[in-house]
């Protein structure tokens, strides 16, 4: 063989050598990122071949499939009172990507995780029947969150403190998932939404912290009670009236001037929310107890899933005294959502432990079979001690009784509360946050809820807005239905 025909075959070779090395990277390496490719109309195709599984609340299916006409994607996903439950559910859409328990638990659904395939399934290589996901939610509290709340922009969160489900989770405005299902229609609903100053979209009871006002002087309390700066809630501290905040001429004034507030007790300092106290128990505590303790109730956890995972509720890091001292009355750069004040409420509700919240009981495959169970795999944490959470109820009741948060009464049920208007914009600029976070316990059953809520915007003139005025009693509504059941 001469030198040319020799190189030319050696050439040769390596071409094809090159090409069965290509060919097997496109098969093994390219081909599953092709296939998993969100572009690929083949995914969609197979999610919407047959009808998808169900979210279920109080055994009833609020979502279901309808039969497409002219399309390659043979069903659509469908929604009953989808407004309603939105904040829970999410959508599945054949054009974006789904969201909150759509999304979390999109291949049980769809009937491609692996927990459904049977034997026959993996030898025929077809999709398994779709599984469904058995919610904790209460029809009845999220419905009477969802009418109280109204036209307002707000949010709402109601758990049962004893096991941790959520039995309500509210955000308005809200949306029809339903506009969004199909792929022919989708786009235009998606434009509007995204649109929308509003913001329908947005999950506020999970996904949008603000900060909690004087909300979050329960957690300072916890703290210094704890910490044992004050031994009861009933003994005087040391609180001047006015407060000026450290290294400044700042006074830290009250809502009412007139409340008894210098060197007044915790429970005082609660029932009128005292911003002298807290502010200055803050800065006695210090930053690094306040936080230990907020960081105890759930606060800075960048991981808190009920499966959908919650925005970060933060109290922040490298603060002067003047700043903790802002931080104590729930204000600088506190932030919570409606989520982690009701879990502080809960905790408190529950002898001061905090059992983990979560939305959904259970996973089940399509005959009915528990693929996971929820209620079982909750966690309890200690947060505060026996005492500290019983002293912090009787305080909290004494809100409700003689206090701020008056409108949260219910009859023939024991009830606290804490209220809270947080400030918003620069120097207060802007239609203040106003908070309402409680426990309730039935009288003759001893049943329990805790629910905390937020109204971001309303209607009220801006001398109106308050925890009391607004919030407390979209908890009430919420309260009153949960023990009725």
């Amino acid at each position: 063989m001469n030198k040319t025909i020799r190189r030319a075959s050696v050439f040769t070779l390596v071409l094809v050598f090159a090409l069965l090395v290509r060919a097997t990277w496109v098969q093994f390496y390219d081909g599953q990122a092709l296939a998993d490719d969100k572009d690929n109309r083949r995914n969609a195709i197979q999610t919407y071949a047959g009808p998808l599984g169900n979210i279920i609340v109080a055994g009833e299916a609020v979502t279901g499939s309808a039969r497409t006409k002219g399309s390659d994607l043979a069903y659509k996903r469908t929604y009953k009172d989808g407004e309603l439950y939105a904040a829970v559910t999410g959508y599945a859409s054949q054009a974006y990507a789904p969201t909150q328990l759509e999304g979390i638990y999109e291949d049980l659904l769809n009937g491609t995780d692996p927990q459904l395939r049977t034997v026959m399934d993996t030898v025929t290589d077809q999709r398994a029947d779709p599984g469904d996901v058995i919610t904790t939610i209460d029809p009845d509290v999220q419905k009477a969150g969802y009418e109280a709340l109204g036209d307002n922009k707000g949010a709402a969160v109601a758990m049962d403190p004893k096991t941790g489900k959520i039995l309500a989770v509210v955000s308005t405005p809200s949306y029809d998932p339903a506009s969004l299902t199909d792929a022919n229609t989708a786009g235009t609903a998606w434009k509007k939404l995204t649109g929308d100053a509003e913001k329908p979209l947005t999950n506020r009871a999970l996904r949008q912290p603000l900060p909690p006002g004087s909300t979050f002087k329960l957690v300072v309390a916890s703290a210094a009670l704890e910490d044992g700066l004050y031994s009861s809630v009933d003994e005087r501290t040391d609180s001047p009236d006015p407060y000026t905040l450290p290294g400044t001429v700042t006074p830290l004034s009250n809502e009412n001037p007139d409340a008894p507030c210098e060197n007044a007790t915790i429970r005082v300092a609660l029932q009128y929310s005292c911003n002298n106290v807290f502010g200055k128990m803050a800065v006695d505590l210090g930053q690094d107890k306040v936080r230990a303790m907020a960081e105890k109730f759930g606060f800075d956890d960048d991981e808190q899933d009920v499966p959908v995972r919650a925005y970060t509720s933060v109290y922040p890091e490298d603060m002067d005294e003047a700043q903790t001292g802002l931080s104590g009355i729930g204000q600088f750069d506190v932030t919570a959502t409606p989520l982690q004040m009701a879990m502080v409420s809960a905790a408190l509700a529950n002898g001061g432990e905090l059992v983990s919240p979560h939305m959904v009981a259970q996973t089940t495959d399509s005959g009915g079979d528990v693929l996971k169970d929820y209620d079982e795999d909750a966690e309890t944490k200690r947060i505060v001690s026996a005492d500290t959470a019983e002293q912090l109820r009787s305080a909290m009741e004494t809100v409700v009784e003689k206090g701020t948060g008056s409108n949260a009464r219910i009859d023939g049920a024991t009830v606290g509360g804490k209220t809270g208007t947080a400030q918003h914009g620069e120097n207060n600029s802007k239609t203040p946050y106003a908070w309402f976070t409680s426990w309730a316990t039935d009288d003759s059953t001893g049943e329990q809820v805790a629910v905390a809520v937020m109204v971001e915007q309303s209607d009220a003139a801006r001398s109106e807005v308050s925890g009391n005025g607004l919030a407390a009693p979209v908890a009430k509504a919420m309260m009153r239905a949960a023990l009725d059941d």
